[in-house]
């Protein structure tokens, strides 16, 4: 049977529900257990694909395509695991799924209600979602953590609140733990227990009791004896039942505060944990996460030389924009033994300089002084003027420069301006009716639909022939002839440019399997200049940083780095996804995978389907 584990939250959202959920998988996973984790999101949405970076955050993307709520991110970076779109539940998802079946006539003529027919289907799709193996075992998990966003208390997450109090009872009490997140607000050096109480007694009224308290502080003090004793009383749980989660020097640090109050050994107890078959293999496994999740993080706090990336972005008004992209860069100074300074950056283009002059004189002295510049995605024209601005400094200052996705593609516009003087050369998402279309629009892309309509998910990348001896991107990737990483775009590389922009210099180093779409680009003779038309950021994670931003912050902090780093991957690589993933709709048709080594190259590839 597995083993449930909810993670709600109250007092407010955002406050770090997420990071609790992961950290708690992570330990459980050091004890050799198999974990997936589930998101609830109580939005109407389908999915978070038309959402607002600004609203909501980053959109993160699976391998099958999913446009997810940002916490499948953690916990795919937490745990190591691979998860689909069922493993984000929306209210959207859940009403779909009611009202398809009422339509078919499968609740044969009874009247359709919340209760029991939208709480049956949470229930029954959580049950689903949770024996799909995510991990290389390829067996189903043992344990399932499932976070229930917003706050308790909110009319949006009634049903779900109402679910789990049904399902408590469908996989009974040795199946079933609830760890309730609550802020625990310090009033200049006095930390208030009312709010903390008061989200307990709504939680004890919808019919749900906390096994577990998690304390949030938002101050560095920890929780204090008389603080936990109190909450303990009044919340009606033994103090083994309260921990404090304050701030740490990074969120890495979270799993290892847990641990030291004793989480593992509760959980072990509370569910029954030592009754569940480990392998050896397995707990050698999780003995091994643990002692190189201790080396990274004690590691990152004895690094002291730093290493500073420029952040060109449109939306970083809100952190959480551009959250994979962070923690890409985390993890690759990780790799490097650097402490990690990024800038924000939005403020380059001449109009700013009228505006706001101290803005933008900030931003640029910003961009002269960094170590390395980074352009990530982005939809629409806002800000593109100042982007390309800062591409054009790093090209012409051999200033290393990574640009993902739009990045990508503004590489290609300001090489086509600059170097080839075309000086109108854009895309057609800035300008439809352009004379100079570096840029177009994919010609399968919907043009009326905006959610799940892009070219999403795991999609391959072919290195051409000839790139082995010196492309950085191919030896970071370990030198494989082909590569996997995550899509999302609805733009690419105008075919009918890809001649004569190959002849002016600019290199396009990776291509899809018929070669007709352009994917990496390189300078070859630029310290490290590269582009990506994927996203690799969502493939990242702490001991296997991405590669490509790995080479960026290993080139920001020195070309001696960066070749240590090419020569260890080309080594040591081993791609995040399972092998299962890593095969194109050819190779399927053809019922016999190819292998793409270190010597076979494809060049204009087969007839795969890119639809």
């Amino acid at each position: 049977m597995t083993k449930y584990i909810i993670v709600s939250g109250g007092v407010i959202s955002g406050i770090g529900k997420g990071v609790i959920a992961s950290s708690t998988g992570l330990l459980l996973k050091t004890t050799g257990l198999k974990v997936t984790a589930i998101k609830i999101d109580p939005y109407m949405n389908i999915d978070a694909g038309t959402m607002r970076p600004q609203e909501h955050g980053e959109v993160y993307v699976l391998n099958d395509g999913g446009e997810v709520d940002l916490d499948l991110g953690n916990y795919e970076r937490y745990l190591n695991v691979t998860l689909s779109r069922d493993n984000n539940i929306t209210t959207g998802k859940i009403y779909r799924e009611v009202i398809e079946k009422e339509r078919k006539g499968d609740y044969l003529g009874k009247t359709v209600q919340i209760v029991p027919h939208v709480t049956n289907e949470i229930q029954d799709w959580i049950e689903r979602v949770s024996k799909i193996p995510v991990d290389e075992t390829g067996e189903e998990p043992d344990i399932c953590i499932v976070e229930l966003g917003g706050t308790v208390g909110d009319i949006e997450s009634a049903p779900f609140v109402e679910a789990m109090r049904q399902f408590q009872f469908r996989v009974g009490h040795d199946n079933f733990a609830l760890i309730h997140v609550s802020l625990v607000p310090d009033m200049h050096g006095e930390q208030k227990t009312k709010p903390t109480q008061t989200t307990i007694h709504s939680l004890r009224g919808l019919g749900l009791l906390p096994d577990l308290i998690a304390c949030r502080l938002l101050v560095p003090q920890p929780l204090r004896p008389d603080t936990k004793s109190k909450i303990s009383m009044f919340c009606h749980v033994a103090p083994e039942q309260v921990f404090g989660v304050h701030d740490v020097s990074s969120v890495y640090h979270v799993p290892l505060l847990l641990q030291s109050q004793g989480i593992v050994e509760f959980l072990t107890k509370r569910l029954n944990l030592g009754n569940v078959k480990i392998t050896k293999e397995m707990s050698d496994r999780g003995r091994s996460l643990s002692e190189r999740w201790r080396a990274m993080t004690s590691g990152s706090e004895r690094a002291f030389d730093t290493v500073n990336i420029v952040l060109v972005g449109k939306y970083t008004d809100l952190k959480d924009s551009y959250m994979s992209v962070t923690k890409s860069l985390e993890h690759s100074a990780f790799r490097v033994n650097r402490k990690l300074n990024w800038v924000e950056s939005s403020d380059l283009e001449p109009e700013a300089q009228r505006e706001h002059p101290l803005r933008y004189h900030d931003a640029w002295r910003a961009v002269v002084g960094a170590g390395g510049i980074l352009v990530p995605g982005g939809f629409g024209n806002r800000g593109i003027e100042g982007m390309l601005l800062a591409i054009k400094h790093a090209r012409e200052n051999n200033k290393p420069y990574l640009g993902i996705c739009l990045g990508f593609q503004l590489a290609v516009i300001e090489w086509a301006r600059n170097k080839m003087n075309i000086p109108d050369a854009t895309s057609t998402e800035f300008d439809q009716n352009t004379k100079s279309p570096a840029i177009i629009f994919m010609p399968e892309i919907s043009k009326t639909h905006m959610g799940g309509t892009m070219r999403l998910g795991l999609r391959p990348t072919v290195f051409q022939q000839g790139t082995e001896t010196w492309s950085k991107a191919r030896k970071l990737y370990g030198g494989a002839g082909k590569i996997w990483e995550r899509h999302r775009h609805r733009y690419e590389v105008n075919p009918d440019w890809v001649e004569k922009l190959s002849a002016s210099g600019l290199s396009f180093v990776g291509k899809d399997e018929k070669g007709e779409r352009m994917q990496v680009l390189e300078l070859h003779d630029h310290p490290f200049f590269m582009g990506l038309q994927a996203h690799p950021e969502f493939c990242t994670r702490p001991l296997n940083p991405s590669p490509s931003f790995l080479g960026l912050v290993a080139a920001a902090a020195g070309s001696d780095l960066l070749q240590e780093q090419m020569m260890y991957q080309l080594k040591h690589f081993v791609p995040p996804h399972p092998e299962d993933a890593m095969v194109s709709e050819a190779e399927l048709r053809n019922g016999q995978p190819v292998a793409y080594g270190k010597d076979q190259v494809l060049v204009n590839g087969s007839a795969d389907s890119e639809n």
